[in-house]
């Protein structure tokens, strides 16, 4: 039903890679291309070195990653945009209406939670974030 998936944060280097990759992980073998952006990306950065080690530390590798700003086609081009925060819906609400409608939570069937970012903050902020968005993929995971 979803044959494109895009995660949406804000700088696009903690919080929608990781659950780009993690996402990518539990549909491994399937169709389903998982891709994210960030409404102020950092653009060409990497994944921040400790979401990275997270990622790693469960035989991920997200080295490959480079922040990109997000734009209206990739937001076309989507068929379900999972952001981390409400403010994210708004954000792109204003910016595209294509993404009406396609939006949503990351933590939506966790009573539509927020993830916070756990940017320049302890590696127990990171770790927070990563089971927060652990339970969220792995709910989105059984309607995809």
């Amino acid at each position: 039903m979803f044959d494109k998936v895009l995660v949406v944060c804000i700088g696009n280097i903690c919080r929608s890679p990781t659950a780009e990759y993690l996402l990518r992980e539990r549909l491994r073998g399937r169709a389903t291309t998982v891709d994210s952006a960030g409404l102020a990306a950092l653009e060409g950065k990497p994944i921040d070195p400790l979401a990275g080690a997270l990622l790693a530390e469960r035989g991920i590798d997200a080295s490959p990653h480079r922040a990109r700003q997000l734009d209206k086609a990739a937001i076309v081009a989507a068929d379900l945009i999972l952001v981390m925060e409400r403010a994210h819906l708004a954000s792109l609400a204003r910016y595209s209406p294509h993404a009406v409608g396609r939006a949503f939570l990351l933590g939506k069937w966790q009573g539509d939670r927020d993830i916070s970012d756990p940017y320049r903050k302890s590696r127990d902020a990171f770790e927070h974030a990563y089971r927060l968005i652990e339970e969220g993929v792995d709910a989105w995971q059984k309607h995809l």
